[in-house]
């Protein structure tokens, strides 16, 4: 990366690459990483538990209080404070077609223990992705779209691992 930020927020739907991307930022750039959904849910042995309304906005404004952090999820209604505050915001706009492949395969390796999970991987878990996928281009794009307009000097538009590579390096 050309300018080392310091405070990065990255966006996009189930299966787009948030998380592998932040680990990869996380990694080149030695800034911890946070995933949002690891703070609405209190992760235990018996199931997660949701967070209350305030725990989560405490542990969030604990996050961004930091001088170095990446976040990343699908979040945007309560997280506006980490694009106000983030260096560089980056939108994975991946194909429908390929984030519904990565949701599968990411289901099979979860299932096989072959890949850590943060939640049981049941098929009723694999259908609420798919449908929070299909929700995603018809709900949420347009309304993060819109939302991300004010950012527009620091929002990078990831289409594919291409668009990745040439970020990364």
């Amino acid at each position: 990366m050309k300018n080392k930020p310091k405070r990065i927020h990255i966006i996009g739907s189930v299966g787009s690459g948030k998380t592998t991307l932040a680990k990869n930022i996380s990694n080149i750039l030695s800034i911890p990483y946070y995933e949002l959904d690891n703070i609405v849910w209190k992760r235990t042995s018996n199931g997660d538990i949701r967070n209350s309304m305030d725990d989560r906005d405490a542990i969030f404004q604990n996050i961004i209080g930091q001088d170095y952090w990446i976040v990343e999820g699908v979040h945007y209604e309560w997280v506006k404070k980490s694009f106000e505050l983030a260096d560089m915001i980056l939108l994975l706009d991946v194909s429908k077609k390929k984030r519904k492949y990565r949701i599968l395969k990411r289901f099979i390796l979860q299932r096989l223990n072959i890949e850590k999970a943060n939640y049981k991987p049941t098929l009723k878990m694999l259908r609420k992705m798919y449908k929070w996928n299909h929700n995603f281009e018809l709900l949420y794009k347009p309304d993060i779209l819109n939302m991300l307009k004010q950012y527009n000097h620091k929002v990078y538009l990831l289409k594919d691992n291409k668009d990745i590579d040439k970020l990364l390096h």
